[in-house]
């Protein structure tokens, strides 16, 4: 089969011949439709990720058609559509995931960078019947991980208010649009003015680029104190998030792409009686509710550019530029 190969560090993605993939167990053989980045890919391609391996397949996101099985008893998947879930190993609690044994599609396994993978029986789900492949694939490691963050954690309801940091990203796009079916009012932040526009059309109330220094005041006079703020940055500006949390607000943080929050102010924490939580991924549990919501809904993942399979290289380094608004999908057949 044709995939993409990473071959070491700070290397270009390659499209190469390899063996195809053989099930084994509970697995099933998926032929790829479609798969799509997140930003795991790029922090494993520039050797900023735990566990780190070479050669690998990159990729968390894929929708395809299952094709063979290696039990009798999954061969009900043959021919089906789905899309993957790619949290591997999740355990048996629905408050957090397995230490040990937790992984995800994509880094240690090879990924859906490819026409065909591999997984569990267990991690596929019916491919939703309104969305196309590309926007099948879009969803999943974002979409889970936005779910669990704001409704599984943050428990979001009609009509609090809620900011979401850095606007653009897939989690951040899938929260959005998550919100907005909920029923809670939004407000985002990003570095573009374009990205903002983008987020009113989708249902924000309102935004601010955070490259004005002035920016959480604006805030302030904007929408006032915040119910749930979602934020996947960290950094020094973790403070000015806290301030804009409502007395006994959630502030659900999943990544801290701008490295840990200095001299956090933790008065702020006790006083308002804040509750910070964290979120990774999702339980399978959260998947299939957050697939529901998807269906009731009827929400059309935000598509940002699709490029084929042998030019996924192209992908990867708009990827790098973080200037995309919304998820960069491969076409795989």
């Amino acid at each position: 089969m044709k995939a993409l190969v990473l071959e070491d560090k700070n290397q270009p993605l390659l499209l190469k011949e390899v063996p195809d993939p053989v099930p084994l167990g509970d697995q099933v053989l998926v032929r790829v439709h479609a798969a799509a980045f997140n930003r795991r890919d790029y922090w494993i391609r520039v050797g900023r990720y735990a566990g780190l391996k070479y050669p690998i397949i990159l990729g968390s996101d894929a929708a395809g058609i299952v094709v063979g099985t290696a039990a009798e008893r999954d061969s009900a998947w043959i021919g089906r559509e789905a899309v993957i879930n790619p949290g591997i190993g999740w355990g048996g609690s629905a408050s957090h995931q397995h230490a040990k044994e937790f992984k995800i599609l994509g880094l240690p396994d090879d990924g859906t960078f490819a026409q065909y993978v591999i997984v569990s029986a267990s991690n596929l789900h019916p491919k939703p019947e309104h969305l196309n492949w590309e926007e099948s694939a879009a969803i999943p490691l974002a979409g889970l991980t936005a779910y669990r963050a704001l409704v599984s954690r943050a428990r979001l309801q009609p009509g609090e208010k809620l900011l979401i940091c850095g606007i653009g990203g897939g989690v951040a796009l899938f929260g959005l649009q998550f919100a907005t079916a909920i029923g809670a009012l939004s407000y985002v932040t990003s570095s573009s003015e374009e990205k903002i526009h983008r987020a009113r059309e989708l249902g924000a109330a309102g935004g601010v680029n955070y490259r004005n220094d002035q920016w959480s005041d604006a805030l302030k006079s904007m929408a006032g104190p915040f119910d749930v703020i979602l934020d996947g940055s960290g950094g020094a500006n973790f403070n000015r998030i806290l301030d804009l949390a409502a007395p006994g607000g959630r502030v659900v943080i999943y990544g801290a792409t701008m490295g840990n929050a200095p001299e956090t102010e933790l008065r702020r924490v006790f006083w308002k009686q804040l509750n910070i939580l964290g979120s990774t991924m999702g339980s399978p549990e959260d998947f299939g509710s957050m697939l529901d919501l998807i269906r009731r809904n009827r929400i059309h993942p935000v598509i940002d550019s699709v490029f084929p399979l042998e030019d996924g290289e192209s992908g990867m380094q708009k990827l790098g530029e973080s200037k995309q608004c919304g998820k960069i999908v491969i076409q795989t057949a």
